[in-house]
């Protein structure tokens, strides 16, 4: 009896060997984080990511990426002037450097110091993945006054590496051209927000290199061009926008024991904290090692200013938190043999980098706070007022808390909750105005799915103090339903639904409110988010009757393509959820078996957060630019 017959059974022959593309392909997951939006445009990450690390060896000062459609799904191409990736022969492979690099796992020059002293790859896994991945990979290197080319598939060579033309004396590069593989991933198309944001980190990071982005998905050609003179200032007053700014920028940039660590900061007259960080050009959403350091010298330099400044006086203890109300902060570390936590490079942990951060950091604005006390003394006041503050709502807390709005029971009428208790199996929507309210309560399945209307739009959490936040109906209501509560009395394992899915307008409307709301989770309930909890729900954009059938498109591009296999079809645009009827609505989108969610990640969360404060900001030129550079994309409003 073998083992499918008998599960007792387990010996050699049950154990399965992958090698190269086929462990790749079997769990792309472990390399990509997903096979969902953020694993489809990783692989590009990948690409331009190997372009960069050109860059900051010194050899690339310009790199053009486009994009394509290739029968509904989306290619790219990355162009560097770089070096070009080698074409001699390996001597122990007995092929060529790019086909190796190409085709076999934990390969490159990224092990070789002497070849790139700092890179954001460090596995040699990068464009093995993308081949591995992909349905094809076309890669051309001019190197040598040659142009060479090689075509891979799925992970394997499929030609020769062949010359096919003479290049300029002195001219170099390298050209990698993708089809991710539709039968891998469940999306088709590259995230242009997240991509176009990923672009002008880049720009800011890397000062004087040219970042071009054509987009030739549609029938109109976009080009995009990302350039940044002055670098990490450039960084800062884009974060910063119109608010209104507390102290000057404090600028530290040090090199220890080849680690070179860059910190920009400033406070600005709001409640929340900014600080993005990156470890050699990729950005760390989770943080690591190198944030830990930055806050705790941060804390510890400040203390210790207030406790030695005479006349100040403070009413309540400062806590680290304190120090980092109304503060933006870009903290960006190159270094040699980063150690992330998985493969997707969210979070660093070299235990080293803590103490060298942290040293670096409490040196400097221990200094620099010694040689300006005018702005010292803007900078305390501004954590002192945070401390009392604090201090202040904990004890409002405390004398309320048993009359808290956060802990009494569900207003009638508000929550439509489902017969299953489970939350691994209980789902809740969030859904935008009565009428959609409406058709998803007669819609829905009663066992598993929940139903929380909102009414209007929801409190701008990141220009409200704690006190109009605890006093907010709606955000009552909210965070009833969810059951974790908020600030100290949050706690995951209360959570009632471990599926959230806002279901809004795809309109201007819509887009604000699942903004609001991201806000929201990102700044009071943010584990939900890490934990993968939140997710936005696709409505159909268009329904397309084909004689006594029915489709549904659920972008632009999709309704182009039925529209010309049925020229005749009948097609109607949905201006809103409350169009569709309960049928509908099951049927698009909240059957499991049909329906497209986009699960929230971290990076989803602080990318909306800096989309509401341009839209809804009070920089009228910030709002203007970037109306005029997304009008012709208002897809991007149908996430």
């Amino acid at each position: 009896m073998d083992a499918q017959n008998n599960p007792n059974s387990y010996s050699a022959k049950d154990i399965i060997v992958l090698t190269g593309p086929e462990g790749v392909r079997k769990r792309p997951a472990m390399y990509i984080g997903s096979t969902g939006n953020a694993g489809f445009v990783h692989l590009l990450y990948e690409v331009i990511d190997n372009a960069i690390d050109e860059a900051i060896a010194g050899f690339c000062k310009n790199i053009t990426i486009k994009l394509s459609n290739e029968n509904g799904v989306d290619t790219a191409e990355v162009s560097d002037d770089g070096r070009g990736i080698p074409v001699d022969i390996i001597a122990k492979e007995g092929k060529p450097a790019l086909e190796v690099i190409m085709t076999s796992m934990h390969s490159g020059g990224k092990f070789n110091s002497n070849v790139y002293k700092v890179s954001g790859g460090l596995h040699g896994v990068g464009l093995t993945v993308v081949n591995s991945l992909s349905e094809y990979t076309e890669v051309k290197v001019i190197k040598n006054s040659k142009i060479y080319r090689q075509m891979f598939s799925r992970g394997l060579s499929v030609s020769k590496l062949e010359v096919i033309g003479s290049a300029d004396p002195g001219k170099s590069g390298t050209t990698i051209k993708f089809k991710p593989d539709e039968t891998i991933f469940s999306v088709k198309s590259f995230d242009t927000i997240a991509l176009n944001e990923r672009l002008k980190d880049l720009s800011f990071l890397n000062s004087g290199i040219s970042i071009t982005l054509i987009d030739s998905r549609e029938d109109e050609e976009k080009i995009t061009k990302y350039f940044s003179e002055n670098g990490f200032n450039d960084f800062l007053l884009y974060l910063r926008g119109n608010t209104e700014e507390v102290s000057k920028p404090i600028i530290i940039s040090k090199e220890v024991n080849s680690t070179k660590v860059n910190v920009v900061m400033q406070y600005v007259n709001n409640y929340s904290e900014e600080v993005i960080s990156f470890i050699n050009n990729i950005k760390t959403a989770e943080g690591g090692t190198h944030v830990t350091g930055f806050h705790t010298a941060l804390t510890r330099s400040i203390v210790n200013y207030i406790e030695k400044s005479k006349g100040i006086k403070v009413k309540a203890s400062v806590a680290g938190e304190d120090t980092r109300e109304g503060l933006i902060a870009i903290i960006s570390i190159m270094m040699q043999n980063p150690e992330f936590e998985g493969q997707t490079k969210e979070k660093l942990g070299n235990q080293e980098i803590k103490s060298i951060v942290d040293s670096t950091i409490y040196s400097e604005l221990v200094t620099y706070f010694e040689e300006n006390p005018s702005e010292a003394s803007k900078i305390t006041m501004k954590v002192i007022g945070a401390a009392e503050a604090r201090e202040s709502a904990r004890r409002a807390r405390e004398l309320s808390r048993k009359k808290s709005i956060f802990e009494g029971s569900i207003l009638h009428g508000k929550l439509t909750d489902c017969t299953e208790k489970d939350p691994d199996k209980a789902e809740l929507f969030i859904v935008e105005g009565e009428s959609a309210a409406g058709s998803s309560k007669q819609g829905r399945d009663r066992m598993f799915q929940a139903i929380l209307p909102l009414k209007g739009k929801i409190l701008n959490v990141e220009k409200a103090s704690e006190e109009k936040i605890f006093n907010n109906q709606e955000l009552h209501t909210l965070v009833t339903a969810m059951g974790t509560g908020i600030k100290e009395q949050f706690n995951i394992n209360s959570i009632r639904y471990k599926k959230v899915i806002m279901l809004t307008d795809a309109d201007v409307d819509g887009s604000h409110i699942r903004t609001l709301l991201l806000t929201f989770f990102y700044r009071y309930m943010k584990p939900i988010i890490e934990q993968g909890y939140i997710y936005i729900a696709q409505p159909p954009l268009y329904k397309i009757n084909v004689g006594r059938d029915v489709k549904y498109a659920y972008s632009d591009a999709e309704m182009n393509i039925l529209l010309k296999e049925h020229p005749h079809a009948g097609m109607q645009r949905y201006k809103g959820l409350g169009e569709m009827n309960p049928e509908q609505l099951w049927e698009t989108t909240m059957n499991p078996k049909n329906r497209i969610l986009k699960k929230i990640s971290i990076k989803d969360a602080e990318l909306a957060k800096q989309l509401f404060e341009i839209l809804m900001g009070n920089d009228i030129e910030a709002r203007r630019r970037f109306i005029e550079e997304h009008a012709s994309e208002v897809s991007f409003l149908d996430i």
